[in-house]
């Protein structure tokens, strides 16, 4: 039994994303991060950074005592270890499928993040931060059009981590100000993942979950006024 520590942003989908394809049996907590949920000690102690998703694994692999793992990526690539499942198994395509893992870790995700916060939640627009962030979310997109451009199906061979770390992150394009018909080879990815019985259970979901999905002032003063006091306290 894997228990998941969720709420309903990119970052958490990935996770039931490969809940919903592995067949793994799961139990959802939420933790309501505009509401504060985040800094409960109890959740904290399984994830240190304040963050969801968080996992803990009941029944590890070596026997021993439940195990924790936070950060998104971490997660995706310990639950493919553990099933041997999502993740290529030869060192050349596993290796591949690491590489776009990091690069939406590192990229997508944080480029993405910035993108979504000045041009939708900065309480006054900053003209040279929207730029920036929303031409660097078209390049990566680019990126990743071009990587799927000779013909294949996902990014990494069959069906993968890698695809379930990016498509999530694809979702709200147009709240990044991004249209897919200049991605073709995106389009048809995206297209493709959205079609999978998996990927609509792991959506439908989320709608159970967080029935009102809005960031309201008290919220955004939660996500958005932390610093290294918000540690230590």
């Amino acid at each position: 039994m894997i228990d998941l520590y969720y709420w309903t942003t990119p970052n958490g989908h990935k996770i039931t994303l490969f809940l919903e394809e592995s067949g793994l049996p799961y139990r959802v907590h939420p933790v309501n991060i505009g509401r504060g949920e985040q800094f409960a000690p109890d959740f904290l102690r399984i994830a240190p950074n304040n963050r969801i998703p968080a996992i803990v694994d009941q029944a590890p692999a070596d026997g021993g005592a439940p195990l924790s793992v936070f950060e998104s990526g971490a997660i995706l690539l310990y639950l493919a270890d553990k099933t041997g499942r999502f993740i290529p198994q030869d060192l050349r395509g596993r290796n591949e499928a690491l590489q776009w893992l990091f690069w939406q870790m590192g990229g997508l995700g944080p480029m993405a993040g910035q993108n979504h916060h000045f041009t939708q939640y900065a309480p006054e627009p900053v003209p040279y931060a929207i730029d920036r962030y929303v031409k660097e979310t078209a390049r990566l997109y680019g990126v990743l059009d071009k990587h799927l451009a000779d013909g294949r199906d996902y990014i990494a061979g069959d069906y993968s981590i890698a695809d379930m770390t990016c498509y999530p992150w694809i979702v709200p394009h147009e709240r990044q100000r991004q249209d897919l018909a200049d991605f073709p080879h995106l389009r048809a990815w995206f297209e493709r993942i959205q079609a999978r019985p998996a990927t609509g259970r792991a959506y439908a979901l989320a709608q159970t979950i967080n029935t009102a999905p809005t960031v309201d002032e008290a919220a955004k003063k939660i996500l958005f006024g932390q610093d290294a006091g918000t540690v230590r306290r």
